[in-house]
């Protein structure tokens, strides 16, 4: 039995869809389940249990001898909540129960971290341990994830097994719940279907172009490769980055969303707002060296290919994976 928390989200719905693909059928999805929207991501797939966030440390304790894995998803993702108390509550409280009750229960435990933890990048992008109770995030958001890195390093006891997985720019099918959170693709796509043109952040920055800023973005099927990978190999334990590591211009997206579109490009510029300037980011590229070296060999989707089939098999018919 496999624990996957967030499973209505974007992430989770494909891990669950990775998980049936790997013939698991015995899985429990844990999220809040009051989005309909969000709730069509799960619908069609394979699992025996559905329960509450609520109400899963209760679900816990009555059936972990049955549990194989937990992989916690869930979070608060939204990178303009400032609500602190909310976040606290829900991405950092909330997984460090799930870390104690996978001690307790001598469970594996891989959870989402984030990108958001480098802020503008003035310590790289490079996981290493040493480096995270440096960082700067730019959000509240990127905080509560990074101040959960660093209670898990400092932590004593811990699972036998565990990873926290910093996510980059995530893109791919069930992101339609997502409104202002959904990657950039998705909202080009719309864009460009509603007005034939796309319309990009300028560039404030003397050293970027306009429409040269520079994003890691994944595919989301290779994460969920990755987690599932993670789950069968069970040594290294420790915080590792999930990107392609290969920084791809927004030009570079947009165009090749273009092009699996077949339309002509149609691209300008606007100003970026001022509340946003001070803390955008120009640049971000994970350093893979850490997850390659525990033995994951698969390459990742180029920019050119993940676009093309997330396009052509998804978003052209609104369909869910």
């Amino acid at each position: 039995m496999i624990v996957v928390t967030g499973a209505a989200g974007f992430i989770g719905s494909n891990m669950v869809a990775k998980l049936n693909a790997e013939n698991f059928k015995d899985i429990v999805i844990v999220d809040d389940f009051s989005n309909l929207k969000k709730n069509k991501n799960y619908e069609g797939k394979t699992y025996s249990h559905q329960v509450h966030r609520n109400d899963l440390f209760t679900w816990i304790d009555q059936n972990h001898r049955l549990i194989q894995f937990i992989v916690h998803i869930g979070a608060r993702t939204d990178t303009t909540e400032f609500n602190w108390e909310l976040l606290e509550s829900l991405n950092l409280e909330y997984t460090k129960q799930l870390w104690n009750k996978c001690v307790e229960f001598g469970l594996p435990f891989i959870y989402a971290s984030s990108a958001a933890t480098y802020g503008l990048g003035e310590f790289g992008y490079n996981d290493d341990h040493d480096v995270i109770h440096k960082l700067q995030p730019l959000n509240p958001y990127g905080r509560s994830k990074n101040e959960f890195d660093k209670w898990a390093l400092k932590q004593e006891r811990k699972p036998y097994f565990w990873a926290g997985l910093k996510f980059f720019n995530v893109y791919g099918p069930n992101e339609y719940h997502k409104a202002r959170m959904a990657s950039v693709i998705f909202h080009s796509f719309n864009q460009i279907k509603q007005t034939g043109k796309m319309k990009l952040f300028r560039s404030h920055n003397p050293n970027f172009k306009d429409g040269e800023q520079l994003r890691d973005f994944i595919y989301v099927n290779d994460v969920v490769d990755v987690i599932f990978f993670l789950m069968e190999h069970r040594k290294n334990s420790g915080i590792y980055n999930l990107g392609t590591g290969k920084a791809r211009s927004f030009l570079d997206l947009v165009r090749n969303t273009f092009k699996a579109m077949n339309l002509p490009e149609d691209i300008s510029f606007i100003d970026t707002p001022e509340d946003i300037r001070d803390k955008y980011q120009y640049f971000t590229e994970a350093n893979m060296e850490k997850l390659r070296s525990i033995g994951y060999t698969k390459p990742f989707h180029s920019l050119e290919d993940g676009v093309e089939e997330y396009v052509k098999n998804y978003l052209i018919g609104a369909k869910y994976r």
